[in-house]
C-alpha cells in the first residue's frame, strides 16, 4: 500500500498538520521536530501529490475549461492544443461543457465555488457573460479563445478571421469567380462580422461589390450550406463561386452542387474556413482557410499558466495568424 501522510505523522511522533507545515514550509515547526519529519519521509519514501501540496498551497494545479459543447466540428483540436500545454507544465485540466444548459451551468458554478481550478480557459457559451464577467472581477483569472463577441475586458487568443477570408477572395478571384454565393455565420458572432469584410472587401476592392442576394445568413451546420445553394439555384440566381464561413456548411454546398448535377469546380468553386480533417476528405476535397485551432488552444493555455506563475496577463489579443490551404474543389489536387 501506498506511504501516507498519516504514516509519517505516527512514525515521528507528531500531527497530520505538522507534517504538512513541513511539506509546505508553512508555520513554525521546531527545527529538531522538522528535521525528524524530514528524516521519517526519507526513510518510508514518501512523496506527497502534486495536488495535496498544491490544495495546502491555495492552489490546486487545474485549470479549467468551459466550452458550449463538445460536438462543434473544431472543438477537438482546440480542446488538444489545451490539453498539451497544460500536461507539460504539469497541470490537469477540468473541463465544462454547457449542452444542458442551466443544469450544466449550476455543475459549474458548484466547482468554482470548490475552487476546483485556478484559472479558467472560454469559448464563451452564449447567456454566460454576465456569471463569467463576475468571476473574473472576483479574481479568478480568465482566458478567452476564439472571442466571437469581442470582450475587450478578458485577455483573448484569436485569428485573423478577415485577412483569411480576403485571401479567399483573392483566390477565387485569380480564378476568374467574379459571382460568389457568400455562406455565412450567425451575424451576431464576430467572427462572421470579419470574414464578411474581409471577402466582400475582396471584392469591392476589385470593383465587384458582392450582391445582397448573394449573401446567405447561416448557422455553421451542413444542413445551411445545402440549403442555401438550393435556394438560389432554385431562384435562377446565377452563381460560379461558393464562400463559406466553415467547412461543415461548405460540405454542404458540395452536397446541394453534386445533387443539382453541377460539377465541382468546373462550374462552381468551393471555399470553406478552418480547414478539418474533414477538408481532405470531403469529394471533391475542399479548398479552405485554415484557422490555427489547436494553436490557439495552447496559446490561451500557456497564458493562463504563466500568469498563474507570476506573468501579468496580457492587456491586448494574441493573434495568431490563418493559412490557405488549396484543394480540388477550387481546381487544384
Amino acid at each position: 500500500m501506498p506511504i501516507t501522510i498519516a504514516d509519517v505523522a505516527t512514525r515521528a511522533g507528531v500531527s497530520k498538520t505538522t507534517v504538512s507545515r513541513v511539506l509546505n514550509g508553512k508555520g513554525e515547526v521546531d527545527g529538531r521536530t522538522a528535521d525528524r519529519v524530514r528524516a521519517v519521509i526519507t526513510d518510508l519514501g514518501y512523496v506527497p501529490s502534486a495536488r495535496a501540496v498544491g490544495l495546502a498551497r491555495g492552489r490546486t494545479r487545474v485549470v479549467g475549461m468551459l466550452v458550449p459543447a463538445l460536438t462543434w466540428p473544431w472543438m477537438g483540436e482546440v480542446l488538444q492544443g489545451a490539453v498539451d500545454a497544460v500536461e507539460s507544465e504539469g497541470y490537469g485540466l477540468l473541463l465544462f461543457t454547457c449542452n444542458r444548459g442551466d443544469e450544466s451551468m449550476r455543475r459549474f458554478a458548484s466547482q468554482v465555488s470548490a475552487k476546483s481550478f485556478d484559472g479558467l480557459l472560454v469559448v464563451e457559451p452564449e447567456g454566460t457573460f454576465d456569471y463569467i464577467s463576475d468571476l473574473h472581477e472576483r479574481g479568478l483569472p480568465v482566458i478567452l479563445i476564439d472571442d466571437r463577441a469581442h470582450q475587450p475586458r478578458f485577455p483573448s487568443v484569436r485569428t485573423t478571421n478577415e485577412a483569411g477570408a480576403r485571401a479567399a477572395a483573392a483566390h477565387l478571384l485569380a480564378l476568374g469567380r467574379h459571382r460568389p454565393l457568400v455562406v455565412t455565420g450567425l451575424r451576431r458572432f464576430g467572427c462572421t462580422q470579419e470574414r464578411l469584410a474581409g471577402f466582400a472587401g475582396g471584392y469591392a476592392d476589385a470593383g465587384l461589390p458582392i450582391e445582397p442576394a448573394l449573401v446567405v445568413e447561416g448557422d455553421f451546420t451542413f444542413e445551411c450550406g445545402r440549403a442555401a445553394v438550393e435556394r438560389l439555384l432554385a431562384d435562377g440566381v446565377p452563381f460560379d463561386a461558393v464562400f463559406a464561413h466553415n467547412d461543415l456548411s461548405a460540405a454542404g454546398a458540395l452536397q446541394a452542387l453534386r445533387d443539382a448535377g453541377l460539377r465541382v469546380p468546373d462550374d462552381v468553386a468551393v471555399v470553406g474556413f478552418d480547414d478539418l480533417p474533414l477538408a481532405g476528405h470531403t469529394h471533391p476535397p475542399l479548398t479552405s482557410v485554415r484557422q490555427p485551432l489547436r494553436e490557439m488552444g495552447a496559446a490561451a493555455a500557456r497564458t493562463l499558466i504563466s500568469h498563474l506563475a507570476g506573468t501579468p496577463l496580457p492587456d491586448t489579443p494574441t493573434i495568431i495568424p490563418t493559412s490557405f490551404t488549396v484543394r480540388a474543389s477550387t481546381g487544384t489536387t
